[in-house]
């Protein structure tokens, strides 16, 4: 009876904490009669007991044969679901000297469940940043940092790829980022000698190189599904690079789908990811106007000029002579039927939105990127995956991604079932990173912390 009483003592005293970051390496959280979303399949497993210590999940079973420590924060579950924590491929953290505004980006990331992010856009600084999260003096997700751009700027010659490569190995970045610019003389070099030190490339597709020699390259992941529209699209390799649009926007709307299973099982063949940030694409280059995103509740989170500088964005696209709406509908359209052809044929998706970019706030954008995952054709299950088990495979974690004993401790308490509705990702009670309990009061008091209008 006393030890009941202490436990009762424990869970209702835990409102005294609601709006205190819980870390602490010694005590155990334990989640009770909670609903367990694994991810190892699609399913649920109902009222459960899920005990955290030290990061890791230490226990996991039917309520009543789980024995609670007696010093447990006990959290009830009853009526929630717990997940694994999700993950943001295509993030962006300021690249700049100055790592406090890059505190803000992190507390949006970690108060939308996002418990992994990989950087886009490297800096030194990020090092510094990385290292400090992995030591516990900066609360954050998972950082992986990819280095400063490789892109028709920074790389002039097939020399100075292949010695930047070897600098950023060197600097201790994870992954190279390239962006457009590059070369069939330049980018080769880049690839081989990415390969020699043993540094995965990512990101966009230059125009001159193009995805058959991408992939030939086998990048490791090719984002915004970069090329992919103009190998799809009869007549394409005739056109000069401004004739096509970003992302093929100008030409998407003649893709031929007939085309599709020849690129998506190049992909598949090579062990190249997606990362689709089909976000950026439903929300700047479809034919929805500007104010369809801006009265979203996210963007008080942005400052306004940031906010203009969407509007601008959206505009000038909006106003180009290719540009109309049926054009744009399609492009949308064709993308989708992509992204299902990469689920449905071993392409492995990862989740990403490429935030904050044109109305995509960091963190809010993954909701909206599972949302629009969805509306492709994956299923709510499949969409998850993309964020937790497919992350995890790709960057190596055996013991992350699906809710299990010995697993790391990286959850999201939800108050709905994101298998059944995928918005409920949104409906957020508390977050869990490595040793610390972020509850729904603390994650609302730093959010009010960080409005700018």
């Amino acid at each position: 009876m006393q030890r009941l009483l202490f436990i009762l003592f424990i869970t209702l005293s835990s409102s005294t904490f609601a709006q205190e970051l819980i870390s602490n390496r010694q005590r155990d959280i334990v989640f009770r009669g909670v609903s367990v979303v694994p991810m190892d399949r699609d399913r649920v497993i109902d009222n459960q007991t899920v005990i955290v210590r030290n990061g890791r999940i230490t226990a996991m079973g039917n309520a009543g044969s789980v024995t609670i420590p007696a010093n447990a924060l006990v959290i009830d579950g009853t009526g929630k679901f717990l997940t694994p924590g999700w993950a943001e491929i295509h993030a962006h953290v300021p690249p700049i000297d100055d790592i406090e505004p890059m505190k803000e980006v992190l507390t949006l990331y970690l108060a939308n469940g996002i418990t992994t992010i990989r950087g886009m856009l490297g800096h030194p600084k990020h090092l510094e940043l990385r290292s400090k999260i992995n030591s516990g003096e900066i609360l954050g997700p998972h950082f992986y940092a990819t280095g400063p751009s490789f892109n028709g700027q920074t790389v002039k010659t097939a020399a100075r790829g292949a010695e930047m490569v070897r600098e950023q190995k060197a600097a201790g970045y994870d992954f190279l980022k390239l962006h457009p610019g590059l070369t069939k003389e330049t980018f080769p070099a880049i690839a081989k000698t990415a390969q020699e030190v043993g540094i995965p490339f990512v990101g966009h597709v230059s125009f001159n190189v193009g995805v058959w020699r991408a992939i030939d390259a086998h990048y490791s992941s090719i984002d915004h599904l970069d090329g992919f529209i103009d190998v799809i699209t009869p007549g394409a390799d005739t056109l000069a690079e401004p004739e096509t649009g970003l992302f093929g926007a100008w030409i998407g709307y003649r893709a031929d789908p007939a085309r599709i299973p020849k690129l998506v099982k190049a992909l598949h063949d090579n062990q190249i990811s997606v990362v689709p940030t089909q976000a950026l694409a439903e929300r700047w280059m479809s034919p929805l106007p500007a104010e369809s995103f801006t009265g979203d509740p996210e963007m008080k989170y942005m400052q306004p000029k940031v906010i203009e500088s969407w509007l601008a964005a959206k505009n000038t696209y909006m106003t180009n002579p290719n540009f109309s709406k049926d054009h744009a509908q399609k492009l949308i359209e064709i993308r989708r039927k992509l992204i299902l052809a990469c689920q449905k044929n071993g392409v492995q998706l990862l989740l990403g939105s490429d935030a904050p970019q044109i109305f995509n706030v960091p963190g809010f954008s993954i909701h909206n990127e599972l949302k629009y995952l969805v509306d492709a054709g994956l299923t709510p299950y499949e969409a998850l995956r993309t964020g937790t088990v497919n992350v995890a495979t790709y960057l190596k974690k055996p013991d992350s991604g699906v809710v299990k004993t010995g697993n790391v401790s990286d959850l999201v308490l939800l108050n709905g079932n994101p298998l059944k509705d995928i918005s409920q990702t949104r409906s957020i009670e508390g977050v869990m990173i490595g040793t610390n309990w972020l509850p729904k009061a603390y994650i609302q008091q730093e959010l009010k912390k960080l409005e700018k209008n």
